[in-house]
């Protein structure tokens, strides 16, 4: 057993360890968002299908030496190409150059190809391993049963998954896991190689008696012998498989949308995922419905109340919510299932349709949501059909069953019914306080209107998740006026102004050339004069939309006296375009506007993009990232850019009043004295600069970065300055 055991184990580890790398390669193409990661999930479910498939296919309709060599015939195949591939590109899993995208149209099907001609072929080899060899050795190994080998595939998924976030990831760069990755699966070629060996030596053989096998688990309740399952049976396994799928994909979208899009969020749900099916496959009685109904109550109405303060929530809560009931619902599904599986005899079809469930979950998530739905329904109907499981397979009154079970069984199944309900109420009153809401690959934005009572502070706002990416009044003396993180005595509206000072203190003519990654409604257009140039970089075309016009919420763009030019696409990909072009943008004032609490794009904060940055300044442009961020702490890292670069640092925090809400702006300038003038003199807001001396902690690259490292600290710069809100202080300059 220990030659296949290894050969599984070593195929899952992989399976799960390359998938949150091919999506690291994806992130920064794709705008960070948390649709990257949906979209890869739906590749790496749809070539799980095909190895099901294919191995199937091998165990249903070959003879066992057939079998072997045909699957020799593809390692040997599948390690050329890798090879092939590596000397090609330079590497086994990155994809080159050609596939960097050129606009965000069809950007699902992209990705998807991508993937496909990146690392199709080993993910499919790799996929094909767990059933196939699961079926070799119930024919070679006869009276053992092999579902325990499920539940070590599923160990080695685990195992992948959580260490990549905090034993790869924060010491290594993407350069050293995929060559890593591409030993790995040279070793693995060879472990399943001698399984197959092993194979054309015991071909012969007698095939494995279903019911021997089902008495050698320990699992087992009796010997039986199956006829082929029928259709009402295999549509179960599919819904099972799927509903789980769902709440997989759903609840990984619902923390990266307020948090992260990246490794680091991924994982967790995903291996959570993988502990369900170890536990459900390992033995019958790992799972019982009354526990497990009872955490899904529990954890439902956590989930109900987190959804009720927002992002705002504690990040341990909301992820101790959300995983409570990602596990309890995931183990009900897979614990139903596991109750209604087959026969070793059957246990290729078995896997093919479960595989087939877990594709139509990602196909309903990454398509069928994002058409049908103008916000995150996915979630709370999968959860709530988690409780309908429950409830079903609790309607089988059990025959020695008392009067005082009896009575907790209705009332847990009362509760069941009273957290679904709470669940879809709660998402149906926060999508109908919403005026228009729009759903495409990079999220969902909704407009929302508050005071509509009071004509003096009437205003339509932009929500992404749960964040406020800006308002404006509705009354038409007021819709001019600058507000929440934009306003004139915030970061930017300090910079904006001493800038302009600088322009005339020196003689030069007014009007300054203002670039913004990240569009939101266009309130920093307010801030623009009629000699100024503004040239806006956003990725999501509802928020180019909504910020034109679109629904006569929003009017930034049109009422500005400025010249300002909207460019659609990934940030960085466009100004790394203009810069091949030989077009630098000569920005006085470069704004990066992509860092507050919504998924941040961690490619826009790596030390190659800000020096991509520095490229497009004027001689003294200045650099103003707003990093305003509920969980993460971003101090550090654009302090390490900036020590790297040679640029000077000044920090500015403005608190909430009037029409501000409490921002930070960290100011990056090749000028030491730049914010040292009147304009920083006498602001409400406080500002700090920091000196050139000292390492920073780490420094995020296009190879390595790591959310862990920017996890907010009780000791961190910007929290201090929260929770000591002085009306001003300007701190004396370091020395240098």
């Amino acid at each position: 057993m220990f030659r296949y055991a290894l050969a599984i184990f070593t195929s899952a580890f992989l399976l799960f360890g390359v998938q949150p790398l091919a999506g690291r390669y994806a992130l920064p193409w794709y705008g960070g968002t948390p649709g990257v990661w949906t979209a890869c999930m739906l590749f790496f479910q749809v070539a799980l299908l095909g190895g099901y498939a294919y191995a199937h296919g091998l165990a249903s309709r070959l003879a066992p030496r057939t079998q072997a060599r045909v699957h020799l015939g593809l390692l040997a195949v599948a390690v050329a190409v890798l090879v092939l591939r590596t000397l090609w590109e330079g590497s086994p899993v990155a994809p080159g150059p050609a596939w960097r995208p050129s606009g965000s149209d069809l950007p699902t099907l992209r990705l998807l190809a991508m993937l496909a001609a990146t690392i199709g072929l080993p993910f499919f080899v790799l996929s094909t391993t767990g059933p196939l060899l699961q079926s070799w050795f119930a024919r070679v190994r006869p009276g053992l049963s092999p579902y325990p080998l499920y539940a070590l595939s599923n160990a080695g998924s685990f195992l992948a998954l959580l260490g990549y976030p905090f034993l790869v990831e924060p010491w290594l760069g993407r350069g050293a896991q995929a060559w890593g990755w591409g030993a790995g699966f040279v070793v693995f070629a060879v472990l399943c190689a001698v399984c197959a060996v092993d194979v054309l030596r015991h071909a012969d053989a007698p095939a494995v008696s279903s019911a021997s096998a089902d008495a050698a688990s320990p699992s087992a309740a009796a010997p039986r012998e199956e006829p082929r399952p029928d259709l009402r049976r295999t549509l179960k396994w599919v819904g099972l498989s799927a509903c789980a799928s769902v709440l997989l994909l759903a609840t990984t979208n619902q923390l990266s949308q307020d948090v992260a899009a990246g490794p680091f969020l991924w994982v967790m749900p995903l291996a959570l995922y993988l502990v369900t099916f170890i536990l459900a496959f390992a033995r019958e009685s790992f799972y019982s419905r009354a526990l497990f109904s009872v955490l899904l109550i529990a954890s439902g109405a956590g989930v109900a109340h987190v959804q009720m303060a927002g992002p705002h929530a504690p990040l341990s809560v909301q992820l101790l919510s959300y995983a409570t009931a990602l596990f309890a619902g995931c183990m009900v599904c897979h614990g139903e299932l596991y109750r209604l599986r087959p026969s070793p005899r059957h246990l290729s079809a078995f896997y093919l349709w479960v595989s087939a469930g877990g594709v139509l979950g990602g196909l309903f998530v990454s398509v069928v949501a994002t058409a049908l739905f103008r916000s995150y329904w996915e979630y709370p109907l999968s959860l709530g059909l988690c409780c309908v499981v429950v409830l079903l397979g609790m309607a089988r009154r059990p025959a020695d069953e008392t009067g005082s079970l009896r009575m907790r069984r209705m009332l847990r199944g009362g509760m069941l019914l009273v957290v679904a309900g709470n669940l879809v109420l709660t998402q149906w009153r926060e999508h109908g306080r919403a005026l228009h809401s729009a759903r495409n690959f990079f999220g969902v934005v909704r407009v929302m209107e508050q005071h509509e009572q009071d004509p003096g502070k009437h205003f339509y706002s932009l929500r992404h998740g749960g964040i406020t990416h800006g308002w404006q009044y509705a009354a038409p003396e007021l819709r001019s006026r600058p507000t929440t993180y934009f306003t004139r005595e915030s970061g930017l509206g300090l910079v904006i102004a001493e800038q302009r000072r600088l322009r005339e203190a020196v003689g030069l003519p007014p009007g300054l050339h203002v670039g913004v990654l990240g569009l939101g409604i266009g309130t920093s257009a307010a801030l623009l004069e009629a000699e100024d140039a503004g040239r806006f970089y956003e990725i999501n075309p509802a928020v180019i939309s909504l910020a034109r016009g679109e629904g006569g919420f929003f009017s930034y763009l049109r009422d500005t006296p400025a010249k300002v030019e909207v460019v659609e696409g990934d940030a960085r990909i466009s100004l790394e375009r203009e810069l091949e072009r030989g077009d630098p943008q000569g920005f006085d004032v470069l704004v990066l506007d992509t860092f507050s609490s919504d998924a941040i794009p961690v490619h826009l904060l790596t030390h190659e993009a800000v020096a991509l940055y520095r490229e497009h300044l004027a001689p003294h442009g200045v650099m103003a990232l707003h990093i305003s961020n509920v969980h993460l702490d971003l101090v550090p890292v654009t302090l390490a850019h900036a020590r790297a670069l040679g640029l000077h640092a000044t920090f500015v925090f403005l608190d909430s009043q009037g029409d501000a809400l409490r921002s930070h702006w960290m100011l990056l300038s090749p000028d030491r004295e730049f914010s040292w003038g009147p304009t920083f003199k006498g602001t409400l807001a406080q500002v700090r600069r920091l000196g050139l001396r000292g390492e920073p902690d780490f420094t995020w690259t296009d190879e390595q970065s790591s959310l862990l490292h920017a996890l907010r600290r009780q000791d961190s710069l910007a929290g201090g300055l929260d929770e000591d809100a002085r009306p001003a202080l300007v701190s004396q300059p370091d020395a240098e």
